[in-house]
């Protein structure tokens, strides 16, 4: 009895099939990416120039040591105080400042655009005592900015900034962009982050 040849299976098809999911699993999928701290860097000055000085009352020097130990100008601070002392030190309205509302120390800074806050740590400093300290900061400009922004347009500065980021926001969007470049204007995001320093 002659044997019978077996059918040969046509592959191609499967290779197409298998393809076309291929492409449907790749267009379809979405890949989560890791979030970060959002900080836009200065754009590279092809010569770099001297920054203009400064006096030392208008500069807030904040510093994290390899022991996690908060100093903040020489003298040790719990991180709980560490936003209103930036607060005190923003809004402190020494020079010519017309809506701040601190306590006017000739020893403190000048006005919210002279003031500089300057966050130091070691290269041994834990990461998240490092951000820790940097989101009380943050908040302390926050927090001054809200005021202004209730004060001047009735709405927290969190809240236009969510506004003017939606799509679905119906108010005036150009008027929304100049108030919230006004608000950024009285109270600019000076926080310098120096480079780690080596443990002597």
């Amino acid at each position: 009895m002659a044997k019978r040849s077996a059918p040969e299976v046509n592959a191609g098809s499967m290779a197409d099939i298998a393809f076309l999911l291929l492409i449907f699993f790749l267009v379809t999928t979405t890949i989560e990416t890791d979030t970060g701290i959002n900080s836009k860097l200065p754009p590279i000055e092809e010569q770099p120039e001297d920054p203009p000085p400064r006096k030392e009352k208008n500069i807030f020097i904040v510093l994290i040591n390899q022991n996690e130990e908060l100093l903040v100008e020489d003298e040790r601070m719990e991180l709980k105080d560490l936003r209103q002392a930036a607060i005190d030190f923003l809004d402190n309205g020494g020079g010519d400042c017309n809506y701040c509302q601190g306590a006017k120390d000739p020893a403190s800074s000048d006005n919210p655009l002279k003031a500089v806050i300057s966050l130091q740590n070691d290269r041994e400093t834990e990461y998240g005592a490092y951000i820790a300290v940097q989101n009380e900061l943050v908040a302390a400009f926050n927090y001054l900015r809200n005021r202004e922004a209730n004060r001047l347009f009735g709405k927290s500065f969190i809240q236009m900034e969510k506004d003017f980021n939606d799509s679905q926001y119906r108010g005036n969007k150009e008027k929304l962009e100049e108030q919230i470049k006004q608000i950024r204007e009285m109270f600019p995001l000076n926080l310098s982050e120096a480079e780690p320093k080596e443990r002597e």
